[in-house]
């Protein structure tokens, strides 16, 4: 399973690599419900996961079934931060009785997982991921087992950026443009304009009182990238953080595991990188080429449930021919398995294609 903040993604594998069923669930947020509260989330989609499995099993139809019997469990969760929390987690998994073994990885291994291709080494993986969501992490592995990772609970452990830190940054420099504190900048009209406003007074005051949610500014972001593009100078220097921040991670990661000067892939995923946004590309590339010359930079665009059944795969040590088939079937090169009949819009939910998030 991969559990971010917004989705969970549950799927069901046979040691072989097929895919035998897949549910999509809501958001993982244990330190807002409550650890109890967010695995009754999970069992919910697991539970329809394995219905799926169930109704694709010759004979099976919609007749209730007893649930497969399942090996691992990995689970690549979002706000398994830090290692109490990875541990209190894990308890809770287990508790459950969903799995014989059950391993937690804080969900940006699923990313890291997800983007290591056949080449790379499905035997012994080894690489270096940053996500940039709403907020920023980054973790890394050697072929030997060793990781390297951060915190990334927020300020608190010295993180910036991310979707939510860039919009929370374009909106302080957009008031202070607006009453004379600081520098001019396009923000100051683009981001009212966003939300149909027309000043930063307007909009500070609807935020503050709740008419807009704190979530939605996480819709800045891209406003931020296309006045950068316009030339403004104030967001330009934003996104020029943003791409510091990105490589200074990649590279104490990559320094850490003493792989700074080996050919190794730096996975750049979640949905600020994975946006295709040329200002903040380029400079990620370029700072990426100066300080860490000899590692690979590439784009993750796969589901990272992908990299969670990889990753299952892996604990089992499976042949590399049961890696391939799961993702092929990720990567939409393979024959879907049965879908989610109950997503939580009421819809099926596509298990191809999808940009990390």
């Amino acid at each position: 399973m991969d559990a971010g903040n917004s989705k969970t993604d549950v799927a069901l594998l046979g040691a072989d690599g097929s895919v035998l069923g897949t549910a999509r669930g809501g958001g993982f947020r244990p330190p807002v419900v409550g650890v109890r509260a967010a695995v009754d989330g999970l069992a919910e989609a697991v539970g329809r996961a394995h219905a799926a499995a169930a109704a694709a099993t010759p004979g099976g139809g919609t007749t209730r079934r007893a649930p497969l019997p399942v090996r691992h469990v990995m689970a690549c969760l979002a706000n398994a931060d830090l290692p109490v929390e990875g541990e209190q987690l894990a308890a809770a998994l287990t508790e459950r009785g969903w799995g014989e073994q059950v391993t937690v990885h804080n969900d940006t291994f699923a990313v890291l997982r997800a983007g290591l291709t056949a080449p790379d080494g499905d035997a012994a993986p080894c690489g270096v991921a940053v996500v940039c969501g709403a907020g920023i992490n980054c973790v890394g592995i050697r072929a030997d087992g060793r990781t390297a990772r951060f915190p990334a609970i927020g300020r608190l452990s010295g993180d910036w950026g991310g979707g939510g830190g860039l919009g929370e940054e374009a909106l302080w420099h957009a008031a202070r443009a607006e009453d004379g504190r600081g520098e001019p900048t396009l923000l100051r009209t683009a981001l009212p304009a966003h939300f149909g406003l027309d000043s930063m007074y307007a909009l500070i005051e609807a935020m503050h009182l709740g008419r807009i949610p704190h979530a939605r500014r996480l819709e800045l972001a891209p406003v931020l990238f296309a006045v950068a593009a316009r030339g403004d100078a104030v967001a330009d220097s934003l996104v020029a953080r943003m791409a510091e921040e990105v490589v200074t991670m990649a590279v104490v990661a990559l320094r850490r595991l003493e792989l700074l000067e080996a050919e190794v892939p730096v996975l750049l995923g979640g949905g600020i990188l994975a946006a295709g946004q040329p200002l903040l590309d380029d400079r990620v590339t370029r700072l990426l080429a100066q300080r860490a010359p000899r590692a690979v930079p590439r784009v993750v665009r796969a589901r990272p449930v992908l990299g969670a059944a990889l990753l299952g795969l892996d604990a089992l040590g499976t042949p590399v021919a049961a890696h391939e088939r799961a993702r092929r079937y990720f990567t939409g090169e393979h024959p879907a398995a049965p879908a989610d009949p109950q997503a939580p819009d009421g819809t099926q939910v596509p298990d191809t294609g999808a940009t990390v998030g």
